[in-house]
């Protein structure tokens, strides 16, 4: 089966800096997959480097087609949805008009019922649906930024430290909804988390980073279930 994501030898630069180191991992269609590793260990430059939102070299395919050299537009065009950390929703526009904003690739006449369906999933945002974003408490931000990458109908989508910040009843809350996501609308995850354990429990693969390496993986449950790899690497 050819993976859904295929990376193989990604470098990526900051000027002459050099933050991966040679990562190699792939996804399946409608896997859930975490990354993992300290602050600085290279997670967030991975996400940006598949969309090329930094320099990198080596191989990238997404549905066996090569993302390398092209634009981040056309990257999302393909079915790719990013949500970066610290959310980035549009703070002066409602819940309902960032999420309309979120589906502004799309040319079909469903999005009224997409956001529907969104509001199915975080209740919340209805209640709010005429607030602006910026008034949003984090963690319904981070459930906006959610719902409007799903606007966009994406095959993956790329989660970077969802948890941040948030209190941990809101954190548990939201990665039952990324369960839900993922099994009820088959669309592949691949999240960056400090949240460890967590992360394990909601994953079915995990990588393993640490100063812009690869240095395990394997089934989740495998890896929460390793006492060295805790120690060494998740911290817990």
């Amino acid at each position: 089966m050819t993976p859904l994501l295929n990376v193989k030898d990604l470098r990526a630069y900051y000027g002459q800096v050099q933050a991966l180191h040679g990562l190699s991992f792939s996804l399946n269609e409608g896997s859930l997959t975490t990354l993992l590793g300290a602050n600085g260990a290279g997670k967030t430059t991975t996400l940006r480097a598949i969309c090329n939102m930094v320099r990198s070299t080596g191989a990238i395919e997404f549905d066996g087609k090569p993302l390398n050299n092209k634009s981040t537009e056309s990257i999302v065009r393909f079915g790719i949805a990013h949500v970066p950390q610290g959310r980035g929703t549009f703070t002066t526009m409602t819940v309902e008009e960032n999420l309309q904003l979120g589906a502004i690739t799309r040319t079909d006449k469903a999005i009224s019922s997409d956001i529907e369906r969104m509001y199915g999933y975080f209740p919340k945002l209805k209640e709010r649906h005429t607030q602006q974003a910026g008034t949003l408490s984090g963690g319904e931000q981070q459930m906006l930024a959610v719902a409007r990458a799903l606007m966009l109908r994406p095959r993956l989508m790329l989660l970077d430290e969802p948890s941040f910040g948030l209190a941990p009843l809101v954190v548990r809350d939201l990665f039952q909804i990324l369960g839900r996501i993922n099994r009820d609308e088959k669309v592949s995850i691949l999240v960056v988390e400090q949240n460890a354990q967590l992360a394990l429990e909601l994953a079915d693969q995990a990588y393993v980073i640490e100063t812009g390496r690869i240095v395990m993986s394997g089934a989740a449950k495998d890896i929460a279930q390793d006492e060295n790899v805790r120690k060494s690497y998740l911290g817990y």
